[in-house]
């Protein structure tokens, strides 16, 4: 058993404190005291089935007038699946394949916790910093409890901000550096530190603290220690570089009962650590497999233990989508990560959505076993794409998760 694979279990296993009220009492990260079960691998059968499963559901869900769609699969050190459905969009769309580019919006944050673990590893940074020792004109409207936020709190939306603070404002164009500097005005939801809210502003200071302590950009430092040494040659950052791939799938909007293609938005992509970063398909299998650990040379075992490791309780994420409400038991955020409760299986996780665009990534440790799903539309069919694959790769009945007769 891989030891990132035990630290998880034991993390998700003993992760069981009660739901809070508003406002949330303080929230501590999970104990260690529960044994973790034993890794149970999955059998090249049971994940091939799954895979040719998922493959004719894409399909079958560009068969219902979705635009396009790019599904991985990968097992261990392997990609089982990395293929493209339907059209890129546009008056000369081209067909979707493994090297078409998409945005994948809030996926990047899993970019921003693990490039801030590599520079703590090269000890450039510590988990424990505050903020303000780097930043020194940060500061909350809780000016001594601002204080006290370091580099972790920021990752793991622990700010004690309103969930979305100032996203209204970064829609309206408002330029990042400007919101940042109000991050004083914003309202707060507890004492910082003490709770989630999910962000995209405050998420990204820590491109502020990567400037501050290695002199280069952050979006630099991401390709040259995350993208460059994984291989990841079709993923860049911000409208330019989607524009200038070789082949783009361009975002697309509801017109009617169809869709009708747009330019990509600017606004989110002046965050890159919280929503910056474009792939393909093909290089997100390559990040699956890192995350999953077969790149030790890039990302070791103990710094994807530490990131993919429950700091917060995120309950809002146990109700909404069926399979929210259906599967999961527990719900957390880590360090640039979703880590989930999955009917009692760990699965590392994380989501993202613009104007045009949706994606999901879910990874299950314990069996080595990850799935990557980019699509360019606001349909919500592809959304159950991964609950699938997961339901069929674990043993579990058949969940309901793709309506192929009424979804859109």
């Amino acid at each position: 058993m891989r030891p990132r694979k035990l630290l998880l279990s034991l993390l998700i296993a003993t992760a069981t404190l009660p739901a809070l009220a508003t406002p949330p009492a303080p929230q501590a990260t999970a104990s260690l005291s529960t044994p973790a079960p034993s890794t149970i691998p999955v059998d090249e059968a049971t994940v091939a089935k799954a895979t040719a499963d998922i493959d004719a559901l894409a399909q079958a869900i560009i068969g219902r007038g979705v635009p396009g769609v790019a599904v991985a699969v990968v097992h261990g050190d392997r990609t089982r699946l990395a293929r493209g459905y339907g059209r890129t969009g546009g008056a000369n769309g081209e067909r979707i394949d493994d090297r078409t580019v998409f945005r994948i919006a809030s996926l990047s944050k899993g970019f921003a916790g693990t490039l801030a673990g590599l520079l703590v590893e090269d000890g450039a940074l510590r988990w424990d910093m505050p903020l303000d020792q780097q930043l020194p004109t940060f500061q909350l409207a809780d000016a001594a409890g601002s204080t006290r936020l370091t580099v972790r709190d920021a990752l793991a939306h622990r700010m004690g901000l309103k969930y979305h603070t100032f996203d209204r404002d970064l829609e309206g164009n408002t330029p990042y550096p400007l919101l940042a500097a109000r991050l004083n005005q914003a309202p707060l939801l507890c004492a910082p530190g003490e709770c989630f809210g999910y962000q995209n502003v405050a998420f990204s200071l820590i491109g502020d603290v990567v400037f501050a302590v290695t002199g280069d950009f952050y979006t630099r430092q991401v390709e040259l220690r995350l993208f460059a040494p994984l291989g990841m040659e079709d993923t860049t950052f911000g409208r330019d570089g989607l524009e200038g791939s070789a082949r783009w799938a361009r975002p697309h909007v509801r017109a009617g009962r169809g869709w009708t293609p747009v330019r990509p938005r600017e606004n989110y992509y002046r965050v890159p650590p919280a929503a910056g970063i474009n792939a393909s398909i093909h290089d997100m299998a390559i990040w699956a497999k890192a995350q999953l650990g077969h790149h030790p040379e890039v990302l070791s075992t103990a710094m994807l233990d530490d990131l993919h490791a429950p700091l917060v309780r995120t309950p809002d994420q146990l109700s909404g989508s069926p399979w929210r409400r259906t599967r999961l038991r527990n719900a957390h955020y880590g360090t640039g990560w979703r880590v989930f409760d999955y009917d009692g299986e760990p699965l590392v996780y994380h989501a993202g959505a613009v104007q045009g665009y949706r994606g999901m990534i879910g990874l299950l440790p314990r069996r080595d076993v990850g799935i990557v799903v980019l699509w360019n539309s606001e349909s919500a069919l592809p959304s159950g794409l991964m609950p699938t694959f997961l339901d069929r790769v674990l043993g579990k009945p058949d969940g309901e998760w793709v309506d192929l007769v009424n979804g859109r």
